[in-house]
C-alpha cells in the first residue's frame, strides 16, 4: 500500500472530525468531512502533512494552499486565517521542540548558516523518506504499548528527515538559540503572552537584541506582517473568543484585549472576520460548524 494511502486508512481509523490528540506525545490528528467557512487560528511550530482535501492559509498577505502529500512547516507562532477548500479534508501535525531538534543540529555535519529572510510559514512537497517516517510514527496508534520506547525514536527520525529537506533550514534555526529566527520569536512568545498591553517596537527590538529597523525587517519577514499587525491579529482573535463564550458584551471584549476605542475595535473586527463583534458572534453560535477549524 502507497505509505500516504496508508496514513489516510490510520487516521480514518483515529481520527474524529475536528481535532484529535492521540497518546503519541506531539502527535495531532485533524479531520474535515466538508469545507469550512474562513477561521483564525495561531499555528505553533509544527510540521502538518496534508493527507487528503485542500486547505488554504492567509498570513498577513499571504495565502497559502496546500494539499495532499504536501507538507506545512511552521517555525514560529503565526496568526492566520484558515480554511478547508476541498473536503473531506485529513492532515496530521508533529510538534517541533526547539531542544529536541537543537540535538540534532549538534550532532548534525556543519552546514552553511540559514538565510535570515526565511519565512515562519513554508509548503512544500512531502518526500518518500519523510512521509514513510511519518507513517512508521502513525503506526504506533494501533501499537499503544509501543508507544513509550519506539515514539521518540521515530519522532527524531522525523525531524531529522525535515532537516534534510526543502525547508531544513528554518527548521535548523529553531534549534539555534542566536539565529534570526530565535531572535524574532523573544518578541513573539512577549507579544502572546502580553498582547493586551501597549507595545513599543523599540522595546521588542531590544528584547530581541536587534535595531529597530534590523527588527521590523526581520519580524516582518518571518511573519509576514508589521510587529503592530500581529499584535491586532491576537488581539481580535481573542476577542473573538471572548464573544463566543460571553455573548453581549461588545465594548468589554474590545477593553479586555487592549482596545481604547469601542469603534475601533468594532472597525478593524469587522475588517478581519467580515461583520461586526455582535453579529459575527451570534452567527458561530448559531451554526456551531462555522467556528470549525482544524490546522
Amino acid at each position: 500500500m502507497d505509505s500516504l494511502l496508508e496514513i489516510r486508512v490510520l487516521l480514518d481509523r483515529h481520527a474524529r472530525e475536528g481535532t484529535s490528540e492521540t497518546p503519541v506525545p506531539g502527535l495531532t490528528l485533524y479531520r474535515a468531512s466538508a469545507p469550512t467557512e474562513p477561521m483564525p487560528i495561531v499555528y505553533q511550530p509544527l510540521l502538518c502533512l496534508i493527507v487528503a482535501g485542500a486547505k488554504h492559509a492567509a498570513l498577513g498577505d499571504r495565502l497559502f494552499r496546500y494539499d495532499a502529500g504536501k507538507f506545512l512547516t511552521v517555525s514560529v507562532d503565526l496568526p492566520v486565517c484558515g480554511q478547508v477548500v476541498e473536503g473531506p479534508y485529513a492532515a496530521l501535525s508533529v510538534a517541533l521542540n526547539p531542544v529536541k531538534i537543537a540535538r540534532l543540529v549538534l550532532e548534525a555535519p556543519a552546514q552553511a548558516s540559514p538565510a535570515a529572510s526565511a519565512g515562519g510559514l513554508q509548503v512544500n512537497e512531502a518526500g518518500p523518506d519523510l512521509v514513510d517516517a511519518i507513517l512508521r510514527l502513525v503506526r504506533l496508534l494501533d501499537r499503544p504499548a509501543d508507544i513509550p520506547v519506539l515514539a521518540p525514536m521515530l519522532e527524531r527520525e522525523v525531524l531529522w528527515r525535515l532537516l534534510q529537506g526543502p525547508s531544513g533550514a528554518t527548521v535548523r534555526q529553531i534549534g539555534l538559540a542566536e539565529s534570526r529566527l530565535s531572535q524574532v520569536n523573544r518578541a513573539i512568545q512577549w507579544l502572546q503572552a502580553n498582547f493586551a498591553a501597549p507595545m513599543q517596537v523599540e522595546d521588542l527590538a531590544r528584547l530581541a537584541g536587534m535595531s529597530p529597523a534590523s527588527f521590523h525587517r526581520h519580524f516582518k519577514a518571518v511573519t509576514a506582517m508589521s510587529p503592530l499587525q500581529y499584535q491586532k491579529q491576537l488581539r481580535l482573535q481573542a476577542a473573538r473568543t471572548l464573544l463566543l463564550s460571553q455573548p453581549g458584551d461588545v465594548a468589554g471584549a474590545g477593553f479586555t484585549v487592549g482596545y481604547d476605542s469601542a469603534s475601533q475595535f468594532s472597525r478593524e473586527y469587522a475588517r478581519l472576520f467580515g461583520a461586526p463583534p455582535g453579529r459575527d458572534a451570534a452567527r458561530l453560535r448559531a451554526a456551531p460548524r462555522a467556528a470549525f477549524a482544524v490546522a
